[in-house]
């Protein structure tokens, strides 16, 4: 009996070092989901999400990811990271029918282990982000086709997958599907959905890492709220509102003074604004068109154009906020369902609203008798130095003048003295 509570505790603690030690052996999978145009909040998540990742010991990330392209810039920083990441990282192109385009090329060919969903493609990598309708024989293009090239092939080289197919994929655009892409060595296996995909990486050497993915914890990292937010922000018909509502705004808050509202929204909208030109490559010169375009509405309300001026504003915004976004790629272009409207509302609140508060702010103001000043009245009693009375407005009033004016005779009511008006006969010649 004595030496049976030993044996039990020794038992005990043997037996939960192995439960442990069990707990410790399964594998923990980070992942997150990349949709829609790559840009500099893509790279913010990621980054965050394999920061996160790695301080939580995951033994695996994996990003799914579906993309028609985006920007060169924040393609660089992403494979940047990829390249240099002791933790395994795969790019999963899913699900079925997803693309991994231009842009998500780099990216998926940078993963440790590249995969594909049925019915998927990848390549067209041919760089736009120098304005898109720039010719391919400028010196500028051939400048960018040369980097774009040398840039996929290091990658391609690096992770020991076919680095010919990736310099057509930038030269000629080509594109493959999955069961293609496999077989020419550009991603390492086809699964039909991430349950798939976990059980055929189980095994497999990655990093100098044997993967135990079989029973692993899959743990998806959500984008926080301010990636949320600035993904919206960083679209190109929210930073063309933004602009618009900077303009209305500030605007109006001049024209119509203390009614606040209008200056506070125009201001958080060019803060924002703001943000969104320094985040992505947006064409200076737009801008510089828009506010040309402000200038000449503005004009307008100072200048009998005959519509001259508002019609040259119309084209300069026109054309501003085409070239604005000029120098994204084709995926971030905006339409001509949004450019066309905006005009159009733009001539309305400055031919309608805007124009009228601005004559308004510059315009002498008079009230009361004051306003009198430069109309004509109709003259009841003889005008003189010392005496006479005129009528306007359906009133009587005491008036001088210098030149004597007869009645029923007009003048006009050149200043305002008291209760005396002080008159001028409206000559022959006047009228």
């Amino acid at each position: 009996m004595r030496l049976l509570f030993p044996i039990l505790i020794v038992s005990l603690l043997f037996t939960t070092k192995l439960t442990a030690q069990a707990d410790n052996e399964s594998s923990t999978i980070g992942v997150i989901r990349v949709e829609g145009t790559i840009g500099p909040n893509t790279f913010t998540y990621f980054d965050r999400a394999l920061k996160e990742s790695i301080d939580e010991g995951h033994d695996l990330f994996v990003m799914e990811l579906d993309t028609p392209g985006g920007l060169l810039t924040s393609t660089q920083d992403i494979v940047k990271i990829m390249l240099n990441s002791s933790m395994p990282i795969v790019v999963f192109v899913s699900p079925e029918g997803a693309n991994a385009g231009s842009a998500g090329t780099f990216i998926t060919m940078a993963a440790h282990v590249a995969a594909m969903a049925p019915t998927t493609t990848i390549g067209a990598a041919s760089p736009v982000s120098m304005g898109g309708a720039a010719s391919p024989d400028t010196v500028m293009q051939k400048k960018l086709f040369n980097f774009t090239e040398n840039f996929i092939q290091n990658i391609a080289e690096k992770r020991d997958r076919n680095a010919d197919w990736a310099i057509t994929a930038v030269r000629d655009g080509k594109a493959l599907t999955a069961e293609e892409a496999l077989e020419q060595n550009v991603v390492d296996l086809i699964a039909a959905d991430r349950e798939a995909l976990i059980r055929e990486l189980n095994g497999m050497e990655v990093a100098g890492q044997i993967l135990n993915t079989e029973d692993a914890e899959v743990l998806f990292i959500e984008q926080s709220l301010a990636e949320k937010f600035f993904r919206i922000i960083l679209r190109p018909e929210v930073i063309l509102i933004l602009t618009l509502i900077s303009i209305y705004g500030i605007v109006g808050e001049i024209t119509n003074p203390g009614t606040i509202v209008p200056g506070m929204a125009g201001l958080i909208a060019l803060i924002l604004l703001l943000y969104g030109v320094a985040a992505l490559p947006l064409n200076i010169a737009g801008f510089l068109l828009i506010g040309l375009s402000v200038i000449l509405f503005i004009l307008e309300a100072f200048t009998t154009s005959f519509g001259i001026l508002t019609a040259g504003g119309a084209i300069s915004f026109f054309l501003g906020s085409m070239m604005v976004f000029q120098d994204l790629p084709e995926s971030m272009q905006i339409s001509w369902y949004w450019l066309v409207p905006a005009t159009i509302l733009t001539v309305v609140f400055f031919g309608l609203i805007a124009t009228a508060g601005i004559k308004a702010q510059f315009s002498a103001h008079y009230t009361g008798m004051e306003s009198w000043i430069g109309r004509e009245a109709l003259v009841t009693d003889k005008v003189g130095p010392d005496k006479g009375r005129v009528e306007i407005a359906g009133e009587y009033w005491n008036a001088r003048s210098a030149t004597e004016i007869e009645e029923n005779h007009h003048c006009r009511i050149e200043s305002v003295k008291g209760l005396t008006l002080y008159v001028e006969p409206i000559t022959t010649e006047t009228e």
